[in-house]
């Protein structure tokens, strides 16, 4: 029986707890954002392509489902377990690594990461991010990306309630 090798794309998802080990091998500028990415769009992709662009490597952090049930979007949220989405995030080529985090916010991934370069969407005042001041105080910089295109996995959700 023919056996076929686990996807490349698999190596990029990186448990928590092996990060110190895994960021020394990651190019600089180093980009970090976070979220849910629930089901995949194209807002995502575009943001994630433009997020990418700002650095040399991506680190994207995922909600835990856990994480992501606290923030009230829905009992039935997420609908892709974590380990689906983290399969589906390191599938893009402009991502370098995805890791998680079951607190409310990223601080902590942010602190572990330090990256050169903190992004959130269009929806989210600089000022505002997780980590601004963090990222600030170590000479890095902190971007909100306007969308381009207006997209939501709530609106997509909804929409298939009513077909």
């Amino acid at each position: 029986m023919l056996t076929y090798p686990s996807p490349d794309f698999e190596a990029k998802i990186c448990p928590p707890q092996q990060l110190a080990d895994r960021l020394p091998a990651l190019p600089r500028p180093l980009v970090f954002t976070n979220g849910c990415f629930d089901i995949l769009h194209r807002g995502h992709v575009t943001y994630l392509a433009q997020a990418r662009a700002l650095g040399a490597g991506l680190v994207v952090a995922l909600n835990s489902d856990a994480s992501v049930k606290r923030l009230g979007k829905g009992d039935d949220r997420p609908i892709n377990k974590l380990e689906d989405r983290l399969a589906v995030m390191a599938s893009l080529a402009c991502v370098s690594l995805v890791t998680w985090f079951d607190e409310d916010t990223p601080l902590q991934r942010i602190l572990e990461v330090r990256p050169d370069i903190l992004v959130k969407g269009g929806d989210w005042p600089v000022e505002k991010i997780v980590g601004y001041g963090e990222v600030l105080a170590w000479g890095g910089t902190v971007h909100s990306i306007p969308f381009l295109h207006e997209r939501s996995t709530t609106a997509l959700v909804e929409k298939i309630r009513r077909l």
